[in-house]
């Protein structure tokens, strides 16, 4: 391997290899890392003797538990950094996702351990997710006062039903069979074989326009059962509760389901009580941004995101929710507006009036 100590460079075999080796951050990204990533995977699209990239994370915990938001809250603040941070950090981060969703070779992301937020980015819009045993999926964006963002927009509305609007509310977290029910995962191989089927697609004998079902074949030697998803038992209550067309409205069937008891009424109470916990600006806006936006491609949704960050970034409940979560600590947000009923449909829509020449415009070729 080669590069950087963040981001591991290797080629071997016809396969490009990409580690994230920030171990003890989890392997967050930072906006250096994104300005590695980029260009490699742009290298790798135009170089002839590469038929396929395989995306890992270094440690046992985590393949990537998100951006480097700590970086972003510093500069945003005025406390360390560029403070333009918040500006150029999504803009290159989606730029980057964009770069992975239409990537020309099979683009492989192996999610073993915590993969959240930005690491869901540039695993769940590539063409092959394989997770493990370990794999702990999920989008938490609202408790720290965001939105679930890095193309959400998108694959949460491509989950079953109304799942998506449920993981997106809640930052539910998912394991190996919830994330293959919910199209973030293509396969499941068990940790321990994950360091063969590397060496497997090392070994493969390339042909002229066969690796994609080269790659196939490979996993399909590889791919276990993970069992049954807790999720799709669930779902039936999630459609139900999930359907309204306002967060007051989810609220209020959660209580009738929690107050109702039988099946489901446990969860149903401590949903509801989750969500109370979130920035009522940030269930807002999710809500609203997953019905607008439950047809739109990458590229829409993107631009819808990247929007709602440069609004976000300007007001408070982001820089509190990653002060009480990742700074200080306390796990006491200071929500502003405290409360649902002061989050009106006007400030709600402002976080969706366009930005001008600041807009995010993406090309759809590679």
């Amino acid at each position: 391997m080669s590069g950087s100590d963040e981001i591991l460079l290797g080629h071997e075999g016809g396969i490009a290899t990409l580690m994230i080796n920030r171990p003890k951050a989890l392997n967050a990204l930072t906006l250096d890392n994104y300005r590695r990533f980029a260009p490699a995977l742009d290298a790798w699209a135009r170089d002839p003797s590469i038929h396929a990239v395989v995306v890992r994370g270094a440690g046992e915990r985590a393949f990537c538990a998100g951006g480097d938001v700590r970086a972003v809250y510093e500069a945003g603040r005025g406390i360390k950094g560029d403070p333009g941070l918040p500006i150029v950090f999504f803009r290159e981060e989606y730029e980057l996702i964009r770069r992975i969703h239409r990537f020309p070779k099979p683009y492989i992301a192996i999610i073993d351990g915590i993969t959240m937020g930005g690491g869901a980015g540039i695993s769940v819009n590539g063409a092959y997710r394989i997770a493990t045993e370990r794999t702990l999926f999920a989008m938490p964006e609202t408790a720290i006062g965001l939105f679930p963002d890095v193309g959400a927009t998108r694959f949460l509305n491509r989950c079953p039903g109304n799942v998506g609007r449920y993981l997106g509310l809640t930052g539910a977290r998912l394991g190996a069979a919830d994330a293959l029910y919910c199209g973030f995962a293509t396969h499941f191989v068990p940790h321990d074989r994950v360091a063969e089927l590397v060496d497997e697609f090392r070994q493969i004998v390339w042909e002229a326009g066969g690796a994609r079902g080269r790659i196939d074949a490979t996993l399909a030697r590889f791919a276990r059962d993970p069992g049954p998803a807790p999720l799709a038992a669930l779902q039936p209550a999630i459609d139900r509760c999930f359907a309204g067309e306002s967060v007051e409205e989810v609220l209020d069937t959660l209580a009738a389901r929690a107050t109702a008891g039988g099946a489901h009424a446990g969860w149903a109470a401590e949903t509801r009580t989750g969500l109370l916990t979130r920035s009522p600006t940030s269930l807002k806006i999710t809500l609203r941004q997953l019905m607008i936006g439950r047809n739109y491609d990458l590229e829409a949704a993107l631009a819808l995101e990247y929007r709602l960050t440069q609004h976000v970034m300007a007001d408070h409940d982001f820089y509190e929710g990653v002060r009480a979560m990742l700074i200080d600590k306390d796990q006491d947000p200071r929500w502003r507006p405290a409360t649902l009923v002061e989050v009106s449909d006007d400030i709600v829509k402002s976080y969706f009036a366009p930005i001008g020449d600041r807009e995010l415009r993406l090309v759809r070729d590679c």
